[in-house]
């Protein structure tokens, strides 16, 4: 098995303990909003990470096919999803770290 053959098996399956690096920077910065400001519906992460609806939309459905995203109807609202981080990360994403790698761990 080649090493590009593990690539794209980590990136087509459901699932599979996914690289950051398969991810793209709008799913990175979804993830994060998630992890530092909990669950949230998609027009919140919109708002809270200034990406147009269609794009947060888009990295949700990425994160969800990984398996690093969940969902659930809001009660409240049964109109909108809330959405938060499962308890699988991707390799690559620290916690408690900024996208720069900063600590936020006080």
């Amino acid at each position: 098995m080649h090493a590009t053959d593990q690539q794209s098996d980590a990136t087509t399956a459901p699932g599979t303990d996914a690289s950051v690096d398969d991810l793209s920077p709008s799913a990175k910065l979804v993830y994060k909003v998630l992890e530092y400001e909990g669950p949230m519906t998609q027009e919140e992460i919109a708002t809270e990470s200034r990406l147009c609806p269609r794009t947060v939309r888009y990295a949700l459905g990425k994160l969800e096919h990984h398996g690093t995203v969940t969902s659930r109807v809001n009660l409240e609202d049964a109109r909108q999803s809330i959405y938060k981080r499962s308890r699988r990360m991707p390799r690559g994403l620290t916690p408690g770290l900024n996208p720069i790698g900063r600590d936020t761990n006080h």
